[in-house]
Formats: structure tokens, C-alpha cells, sequence
């Protein structure tokens, strides 16, 4: 099955095409966000400006034509409502032209899946790390949907990186500059807040805010990177033990980050499980991520109908179901 799936939950507008789980295309344009951050009406603005070109570019890159294309798949949500509208509106648009059926998509259940074929893994513990969110989950074949076995207490530890990245004035304000600097820190004692395996990070947050000034900018930005991905190491080993799992995989925008990894890698090999993870491309927000996914959904009739297509801002995956 043909499926081209569209990502427009934050900064992202990104158009994957997929047949039998294949990634033919992962084309995308990304808003600069400078020092100012996200602003939602501005990146609606950009998404729309670009859809039609990322859309034209990934059908050239996949070497087929839109007539060719036998579903859609669209980020129904998490993300920012405005955002969301213009994917949602352009999947429908499609859909509706080219008479093929529809599948809205759980954000952070693409970047999970996504992440599972490239790493080769069938039933990981995932953390998943973005702006938006910070998450332990692994799926419960019974329910059919992933369980949440910790979360953030507040905010996503990419949201937490990103504002310090802002409250500091840098450019672009996001969390690889942040890791730039860290690069030539030292450490700076910083709250750690961890609840079994729920943590938090606006302490920390707040913390490093007072600082700026008084310590030095690498030291901060490296002892809240240290900080806050212990703390996300010691949730996910303790869920780990609980579920006796074997797999660990990490997935989302913040997977990114080579010292995450390196710390999670470390954690595996102790315990001697698998460690995995997609390549940069595919865990940053991504078409491909999406149309994966929906080629799953319309496999198994999970498709809905057009007129009913909606978004939800706070879609959790633990309302989603997955029965694959």
C-alpha cells in the first residue's frame, strides 16, 4: 500500500511516502525559530507557504505521482492547534481528491514505530523525549494501546532545554545549542527530581534561570543536560526492572542527543539489554513517521471518515489504539 502521511504538529512540516513499511520519501521544511522560540501563528503561516512544495518534492523523491497514492495520514495530535489545522486540512484535501481513505495518527505513537523498524526491536521499553513530552511507555498487547509506565510531572524535557536555550538569547534557541555548550562545561549542583519513575523539570528549569550570571553558561547548560538526563536514566532503568524487559529504545526529537545516548547505552549494557534508536533524520518530526504508521492503521480498517477528521491538541497515546 501506497500511503504519503504529513507531520505539521510544531516547527515541522514533513511529507513521507511509505509501501510495505518502505520509506520512499521524507521531505520537509522547518520554521526558524531564532531566539524567539515557537510562535503558533507565524509556523501556521510557514506550513501552509510550504505544504504544496514539500508535498510535490516527496512525490519527485519517490519516484511515483500523486494519482498513485492509496491513503493518507496526517498527526492528529499531540501538538499546537494551528499548526495541526494545516496538516489536517491538506491530508483531508488529498483524501478527498484522490478518493482514498484517511488515518489521523498519535504523534508520539509514529515516533515510536518509527524508531522500532529502524532499530529492529518488536517490544521495547521507549522513552520518548521531545518538546512536548517525556515519556516511558511500552505497548500492552492486551489493551491494544501503550502504557504509560512514567511521565513528565510538568513540562517535556525538550520544552526545558528549548526555554533555557531562550532565557540565554541563543540561536537558534533549541536544545543542540544547549549541548554545543555543554561541550566545555563543569558541573553546577542543580535539583534533581525524580518520583519513581515519574520525574520533573521546571525546578531545574527555574534553577538554572536564577544562575545565568552568576555561574558560567557552559556550566549551566552542561549540569542541566547531566542533570536532567539522570534523571531520566534512573526512571527508565527503574521501569525497566519492574517490566523485565529486554529492549530499550529511545525515540523523539531530544533522541537525538549523543550524551542521552551514551547514557542509555551505558544503562543497557549493565543490565545486558538492547539499546536502539533511529537515525537523526527519523527522530526529528517527520512525514515518514506518519505515513508509516497510518499504512499500519488503514491495514487494519483504523481509518476514519473525512467529515469526521479532527485534532486534538492533547491526543495521549494512551488513547490510541494500535492493534499491530
Amino acid at each position: 500500500m501506497l500511503v504519503l502521511g504529513i507531520e505539521s504538529s510544531a516547527h515541522t512540516f514533513g511529507v513521507g511516502i511509505v509501501e510495505r513499511g518502505k520509506v520512499l520519501a521524507n521531505e520537509k521544511e522547518q520554521f526558524s525559530m531564532g531566539t524567539a522560540g515557537i510562535i503558533p501563528s507565524k509556523v501556521a503561516g510557514f506550513h501552509i507557504r510550504n505544504a504544496k512544495n514539500v508535498i510535490g518534492r516527496a512525490l519527485k523523491r519517490s519516484g511515483r505521482s500523486i494519482n498513485e497514492i492509496e491513503g493518507i495520514g496526517y498527526t492528529r495530535g499531540p501538538g499546537i492547534g494551528t499548526c495541526l489545522q494545516v496538516g489536517e486540512l491538506a491530508a483531508k484535501t488529498l483524501a478527498n481528491e484522490l478518493g482514498v481513505k484517511i488515518a489521523p495518527v498519535n504523534h508520539a505513537v509514529a515516533h515510536i514505530e518509527i524508531a522500532k523498524r529502524f532499530a529492529e526491536m518488536k517490544d521495547p521499553v521507549a522513552l520518548y523525549v521531545s518538546g512536548g513530552n517525556s515519556q516511558i511507555l511500552k505497548i500492552d498487547k492486551k489493551l491494544g494501546r501503550y502504557r504509560v509506565l512514567g511521565e513528565t510531572l510538568d513540562i517535556g524535557v525538550g520544552n526545558m532545554l528549548d526555554s533555557f536555550a531562550r532565557e540565554l538569547r541563543l540561536d537558534p534557541a533549541w536544545g543542540s545549542s544547549i549541548a554545543k555548550l555543554a561541550e566545555k562545561g563543569r558541573y553546577v549542583s542543580l535539583p534533581y527530581t525524580v518520583k519513581g519513575t515519574d520525574f520533573s523539570f521546571t525546578g531545574l528549569l527555574t534553577r538554572c534561570t536564577e544562575l545565568i550570571g552568576s555561574e558560567k553558561k557552559e556550566d549551566l547548560c552542561y549540569s542541566m543536560q547531566e542533570t536532567a538526563f539522570a534523571m531520566l536514566c534512573e526512571a527508565t532503568e527503574r521501569a525497566l526492572l519492574l517490566t523485565n524487559s529486554k529492549e530499550l529504545l529511545v525515540c523523539g526529537g531530544v533522541a537525538q542527543s549523543r550524551r542521552l545516548r551514551e547514557m542509555l547505552a551505558a544503562l543497557s549494557k549493565s543490565h545486558g539489554m538492547r539499546f536502539g534508536y533511529a537515525p537523526d533524520e527519523f527522530n526529528a518530526d517527520n512525514g515518514a513517521m506518519i505515513a508509516l504508521v497510518a499504512e499500519k492503521m488503514l491495514k487494519r480498517g483504523l481509518f476514519m471518515p473525512i467529515g469526521k477528521c479532527d485534532i486534538s491538541q492533547r491526543y495521549r497515546i494512551d488513547d490510541a489504539l494500535v492493534v499491530w
